[in-house]
């Protein structure tokens, strides 16, 4: 199997909908072993759904922004396996007053926030966990979407992509001489919690309906998390830095496909 043995971390899972969810239903299934973590009145939720995947993984408490439990984290997983094969970073927030067409109004405490939580946390938890990814020559896997133009409704959410995106490089220029990747996955528009809580969601998700190549399911989180999957595997071995579009193709091309 894929992933057989592998022990990875993964953040984020919140609904069966999310693209976290995906990852470790579909990385236990390759005989991953996995621990989840949740924050806050989502932790709760985040136990629900570890009890619907195989083997009931355990779920740890994080803070992302806060160092303390960041290093509990790394102290628990030491204890627990002594090392660490991956990390999947599905974290992001952003004030609802920096988004939906906000973006020339949204204070500046809105915008630093959106940074710290969706692209500074990458590289806080990448450094937090390093010694134990270090051990395992493990892979930093993080979810991302096209920084590369301005999106109807995603305002100082892009930016933040932008930002994590280069972070994402950096860390690759950093990690890499000791022997761990890092790497993003762009996903298209998907129907998770974080995605319809953004005011002009629909208008966003229209662009993917009439440009994809390939098609897009906006209900279908399993085609990023095999893109994941691939960037956790040791298939991955050789690759960091990277941007993996898993997106229909809507970022190579610039005008609506004609598919029937």
């Amino acid at each position: 199997m894929l992933l057989e043995g592998k022990r990875l971390l993964i953040t984020g899972v919140l609904t069966e909908k999310s693209i976290a969810y995906a990852v470790a239903s579909r990385a236990a299934a390759e005989g991953a072993q996995l621990v989840l973590t949740g924050f806050g009145r989502g932790l709760r939720i985040t136990e629900r759904m570890a009890r619907r995947l195989p083997g009931e993984p355990d779920v740890l408490e994080l803070d992302v922004n806060d160092p303390a439990q960041i290093e509990a984290v790394a102290a628990d997983l030491d204890g627990r396996w002594g090392s660490l094969d991956g990390l999947l970073h599905a974290i992001a927030f952003v004030p609802p007053d920096a988004l939906g067409g906000n973006f020339l109004s949204a204070p500046s405490e809105s915008a630093v926030e959106a940074f710290r939580t969706s692209a500074f946390s990458l590289k806080a938890l990448a450094a937090g966990l390093l010694p134990l990814l270090e051990k395992s020559q493990g892979a930093v896997v993080g979810l991302d979407f096209d920084a590369s133009r301005a999106w109807p409704s995603y305002d100082w959410a892009g930016v933040s992509k932008a930002a994590l995106e280069s972070v994402n490089r950096y860390l690759a220029r950093d990690l890499g001489p000791r022997g761990v990747r890092c790497n993003l996955v762009a996903a298209g528009p998907l129907n998770t919690m974080a995605a319809r809580s953004i005011d002009g969601f629909d208008d966003l998700a229209g662009i993917w309906e009439k440009t994809a190549p390939l098609g897009w399911d906006l209900d279908d989180p399993t085609a990023v998390a095999d893109a994941c999957l691939f960037l956790l595997s040791p298939l991955s071995r050789a690759i960091t830095g990277a941007i993996i579009h898993a997106d229909g193709g809507v970022h190579a091309v610039g005008a609506p496909s004609q598919r029937d």
